[in-house]
């Protein structure tokens, strides 16, 4: 499976590095100018300290990059965290950097998008741009880990987010609440 990753400057990009650690999949990265901020105020990382996961990582200035043309196909991209500043972007169908041009791919050609939404609360406008973009097919996904299983730590915690968004790609299937007394 080949995804698209794009971090952008939204809290939480500790779920994207854990899911860029844990995916099996040909991965290319895409980090906002706001997201490397982010990025390495939070978790240490950088673009090169990710790259041992990735197969390869473009700048979201350059909107030559494959994934910015419908011509070159792949099995989704997922925003994570995706901020509210892309998501409106997205939503008024603008297409300056890469992430938001590969959005803007990903609607035209239909491919499967997936925007992992970490603020809270949102704005009316933002609530109305995702439920647009849901009924074009993106799948909203915020980042709300389950807690049914009472994680006893961050890390179970994220984790638990990052099974289910290979979940939600078809990579994996993860025990649900009360999961076996439905086997």
């Amino acid at each position: 499976m080949k995804i698209v990753v794009g971090i952008t400057g939204s809290s939480g990009s500790i779920f994207a590095v854990e899911f860029l650690k844990k995916t099996e999949a040909d991965k290319f990265l895409v980090v906002s100018k706001w997201g490397k901020v982010v990025l390495q105020d939070e978790t240490g990382e950088s673009e090169n300290t990710l790259r041992p996961y990735v197969k390869n990582i473009f700048k979201d200035s350059d909107l030559t990059a494959p994934p910015a043309s419908g011509s070159n196909y792949f099995d989704a991209f997922v925003v994570i965290p995706a901020s509210t500043s892309t998501i409106g972007k997205i939503a008024s169908g603008i297409g300056d950097t890469l992430i938001t041009r590969t959005a803007q791919v990903c609607l035209k050609e239909r491919y499967k998008m997936i925007l992992c939404v970490r603020e809270t609360p949102l704005a009316t406008n933002t609530l109305e741009q995702l439920s647009f973009l849901s009924r074009e097919g993106v799948i909203v996904m915020p980042i709300s880990p389950p807690m049914y299983f009472v994680p006893k730590t961050v890390d179970e915690y994220i984790n638990a987010f990052v099974n289910k968004l290979q979940q939600v790609l078809g990579l994996r299937r993860t025990g649900g609440w009360r999961a076996e007394e439905f086997e």
